[in-house]
């Protein structure tokens, strides 16, 4: 058995690890209340564009874009959103999970175009090339940033340097609800962007002026921007979300240690005091 010193030293180094996560803890839920406020506000638009494009394209006929035809790159993007920080369970382990365990993005074909530094290490550890990194973009968001990424992919799509587009973020549902998910978003067609018909317009056909073309070249990029951004305000507040529910249940494990650890230090001490009496009595009984 460990000696009572010992077990007063242990326990107060739980103590101190207990302080930090319950202050850790409180931070996050602020933090999280701010951005759980901002996600929900954003969401709707987000929402409406990627439904304004898929109605789109179900009502367009053969419209001949860059942006609906595949080019003859192999290579594929994906947009990885983690975070700066550990200590929030597996909210940055779940998310490389998601790419990492996906058939349909091979490791020799991928490209990450990557946001935060912690899922850069992981990714990096496995072997994944690092196209970008835009790691300081997490710790505040704004649509200005999700606009130049946009710019960078479109770019390189463009030029045939990259085949498909991906977007890998944990989506938030609600505080304890967080969601990996990967959408892809170019190319753009009907089985990749899933739309809610109107009742009684699902056979009317899209009129374009001047030109379908020229409206797709000005509405995708848009698109594009607002899912990034989108799926920023979502990663943030699933992180802070996840940061939360990590620092409480350590928290809670924190109290169980120091809990068992008093039991342990009272019953040595009693040990101890029982045989300072035994010994007292036995030498009492021995001088008489």
């Amino acid at each position: 058995m460990a000696s009572m010193r010992d077990i007063k030293r242990r326990k107060s180094s739980i103590q101190s690890t207990q302080q930090i996560t319950k202050a850790m803890k409180l931070v996050s839920t602020v933090k999280l209340q701010k951005a759980k406020a901002k996600a929900e506000e954003s969401k709707p638009y987000f929402q409406t564009m990627y439904q304004t494009i898929g109605s789109i394209l179900s009502k367009s006929g053969a419209i001949n874009h860059p942006y609906l035809v595949k080019n003859d790159s192999n290579k594929k993007a994906v947009i990885a959103i983690s975070a700066n920080r550990g200590l929030a369970g597996g909210y940055n382990t779940n998310l490389v999970k998601l790419v990492t365990s996906d058939e349909n993005l091979p490791k020799e074909d991928v490209l990450i175009y990557n946001i935060g530094s912690k899922g850069r290490e992981i990714f990096l550890r496995k072997g994944y090339e690092i196209k970008a990194d835009y790691s300081e973009v997490i710790n505040q968001p704004l649509y200005k940033d999700a606009v130049d990424i946009t710019q960078a992919l479109l770019k390189s799509y463009r030029d045939g340097e990259i085949g498909e587009i991906y977007l890998a973020y944990t989506s938030f549902k609600n505080t304890v609800s967080h969601v990996p998910t990967l959408m892809k978003l170019l190319p753009m067609d009907q089985d990749s962007v899933k739309v809610e018909e109107e009742e009684g317009n699902s056979g009317a056909l899209m009129n374009y002026e001047p030109e379908p073309e020229e409206a797709l070249e000005q509405l995708i990029p848009k698109y594009v921007s607002s899912l990034i951004y989108g799926a920023f305000s979502e990663a943030v507040a699933s992180e802070n979300g996840a940061r939360m529910q990590a620092m409480d249940s350590a928290t809670s494990n924190a109290e169980e240690m120091i809990a068992g650890l008093s039991l342990m230090y009272n019953r040595a001490r009693q040990t101890s005091i029982t045989q300072e009496l035994t010994e007292i009595i036995a030498g009492a009984d021995a001088i008489n």
